[in-house]
């Protein structure tokens, strides 16, 4: 089976991988562009450009996909099936049509819910405790097609939308493969989406990075978590912007204004919240220095008796 492959961040390597590895006949991989990321702003392969040229893929990098030039190159890859995962762009109707078989779509959620662009960034902010991953009939419409496998999993109260990243991607793989045998032997058949049960996940940005101490210690844990690795989770303290890693919310409570810090739990910097709740807060990083646990903050900061996190 040959499979034209489109994706872009690390979630999609796992899939790209299982098809490497059962030999399927990976015709060309579509990715985003190199952007700059770093400090030095310097352009960046995304990871399944790295891992397909490894293996020697061939790797396509449009800007669109709606082009003239897309179209000459779909009618020399003749591809028998289409896979993505997380590509980054609406695949137009026109290239989904080159796929003999039903083109498939390896979603990081249970279906209807969550169709969108981050929806395990959006499930841990929201404090979900269930997630999963969808394999799906690809649509023009954005991850509106028949559902054809899902997997779920628990969702642990600490783990980050990294953590929780890598172990949907390596369940999407799976499913991928089963998908693929299903396709080839006709097994499969794609259920509707319930329209009514339709939820969103828009894309993350650095404007839902700024923690709100008046919000209850639990919404802000699972901020810093949804936001770890990325925009990561910040806050104010004299002056400087620090950034937030990992928390875990106390059970104990307490009257001071929100973003006062209370002193030290164990290795956490204990911090009130909204509700007379209190945050413990596990890692913490100053500008240009390295993550420390919440109580070397505090004895590197020389606190001070009502000092708070604005």
């Amino acid at each position: 089976m040959r499979v034209l492959f489109l994706g872009t961040p690390v979630f999609a390597v796992p899939s790209l991988q299982i098809l490497i590895e059962n030999s399927y006949e990976v015709c060309g991989v579509f990715t985003q562009p190199d952007r700059p990321a770093g400090r030095g702003n310097n352009l960046q392969p995304s990871p399944v450009k790295m891992l397909a040229e490894t293996h020697g893929l061939p790797v396509l990098q449009p800007e669109k996909l709606n082009t003239e030039e897309t179209r000459v190159i779909m009618e020399s890859l003749n591809p028998d099936i289409i896979v993505t995962a997380a590509y980054g762009q609406i695949i137009p109707g026109w290239m989904l049509r080159y796929s003999k078989f039903f083109p498939v779509n390896v979603h990081a959620s249970l279906l209807p819910k969550y169709r969108g662009a981050a929806p395990i960034a959006r499930a841990i902010l929201n404090g979900d405790t269930v997630a999963g991953v969808t394999t799906m009939v690809m649509e023009e419409s954005l991850d509106a097609g028949g559902m054809l496998l899902r997997e779920e999993i628990p969702v642990p109260i600490e783990v980050t939308t990294g953590e929780l990243t890598a172990l949907l991607a390596a369940i999407g793989a799976r499913l991928l493969l089963r998908t693929l045998e299903g396709l080839r032997d006709n097994t499969l058949i794609p259920e509707p989406q319930d329209e009514s049960l339709v939820t969103w996940a828009p894309r993350i940005t650095k404007d839902h990075a700024a923690v709100d101490w008046k919000k209850p210690a639990l919404a802000i844990h699972n901020q810093i978590r949804a936001m770890n690795p990325w925009p990561a989770a910040h806050t104010g303290f004299r002056d400087e912007k620090i950034s937030l890693w990992r928390s875990l919310p106390l059970q104990s409570e307490g009257g001071a204004p929100p973003g006062t810090i209370l002193g030290t739990v164990t290795n956490a910097l204990s911090v009130q919240c909204g509700e007379g709740t209190i945050l413990g807060i596990l890692e913490a990083q100053r500008p240009g220095k390295k993550r420390i646990n919440g109580r070397e903050f505090a004895s590197g900061a020389r606190l001070q008796p009502g000092e708070r996190l604005q």
